[in-house]
């Protein structure tokens, strides 16, 4: 029985890995905002489309711990909440040609995957986005995939669904929560 061991230094039996089991409880808090934006930041610096960005962001949150990876989708939604204004929705609807709900969504994910200046910016003014005006894959101002990067790197990481872990009952600044507006413009 000592000849496979003998020859190769190995056991019969293949190892298997341990699996740890995911000690982590459902959460409502949020990533530090000043380690997002610096995310998001290195991001940009690192990347030349929106391919390369996405990529680089699944990369970075995935060096993050479980919760941090949670904090990080939370942020996303916070700051998605903070720009669902009728002024940011006129300013996807005039840059992308038109906007659904989905678009102004995917809109709004575009202008913070831009980095803490441009979102913080265009929060206050819509009209600031012209400066971004070279910064359109294909001619349309989205990044559908943005929200789903902290998603791709939980999974990546813990086999689990990052969804499973939000504390709905006390993060209510998400999709579903939006403030009611009028619009204000034609």
């Amino acid at each position: 029985m000592g000849f496979f061991k003998n020859l190769f230094g190995k056991d019969e039996k293949p190892s298997t890995p341990i699996s740890k089991p995911l000690n982590l409880e459902k959460t409502a808090e949020m990533l530090d905002e000043d380690l997002y934006w610096k995310i998001i930041d290195a991001s940009l610096k690192n990347s030349t489309n929106q391919n390369e960005q996405e990529q680089f962001l699944i990369s970075e949150i995935s060096k993050l711990a479980p919760k941090q990876m949670v904090g990080f989708r939370l942020r996303t939604d916070k700051l998605l909440y903070d720009t669902y204004t009728s002024e940011m929705w006129c300013a996807s609807y005039l840059m992308n040609g038109g906007s659904s709900d989905d678009g102004f969504e995917y809109f709004r994910n575009w202008v913070i995957s831009r980095g803490k200046e441009v979102f913080y910016n265009a929060k206050r003014n819509p009209d600031t986005l012209i400066s971004q005006k070279d910064f359109a894959e294909e001619d349309i101002y989205e990044f559908e995939l943005f929200w789903y990067v902290a998603l791709e790197a939980f999974e990546k990481n813990t086999g689990k669904e990052l969804y499973d872990y939000i504390d709905e009952d006390n993060f209510k600044t998400k999709e579903g929560n939006y403030p009611q507006f009028e619009f204000n413009w034609q």
